[in-house]
């Protein structure tokens, strides 16, 4: 199953990946970074400091003009306490979610490629993965 799947959309868990899980399919979750919403502090998001960030209309419809900022700052909390990116946390966040095979990496850079690799041998702790999740709210459809 290819789906969009991330912390700032976890809407999958309520019904898609259990069914995944039930009848062996592996999940293989896209844009596992919000388009790069979960990979840079909120400051730097929220001014559109990126060509990306500023000329995304996408990303507006999938996480709007606000995304969830407290997971944002969380994730920046556990990176900066463990010494690593927030691209690394978010994607072993990802990683250690039952059914998750490999997240569509959309690594415009090696530095983006490196992150996802170094993020692979990162285990959160119960919680790290506690302080990510506890700031999420249930999202509509965005398509």
């Amino acid at each position: 199953m290819q789906n969009h799947y991330n912390l700032l959309n976890r809407e999958e868990e309520r019904e898609m990946i259990p069914l995944c899980l039930a009848e062996g399919l592996g999940v293989v979750p896209w844009s596992p970074l919000a388009r790069g919403v979960l990979a840079r502090p909120r400051s730097a998001t929220e001014h559109r400091d990126s060509t990306r960030s500023a000329n995304d209309p996408f990303a507006q419809r999938l996480y709007g003009e606000a995304p969830d900022w407290g997971i944002v700052d969380a994730v920046e909390r556990v990176a900066k306490a463990r010494g690593v990116t927030m691209a690394e946390v978010a994607t072993a966040w990802l990683l250690s979610k039952p059914g998750v095979t490999a997240p569509i990496i959309g690594a415009t850079k090696l530095l983006h490629l490196e992150a996802a690799i170094r993020a692979v041998d990162i285990e959160l702790d119960p919680s790290e993965i506690a302080s990510l999740e506890a700031p999420y709210t249930p999202k509509a459809p965005a398509f």
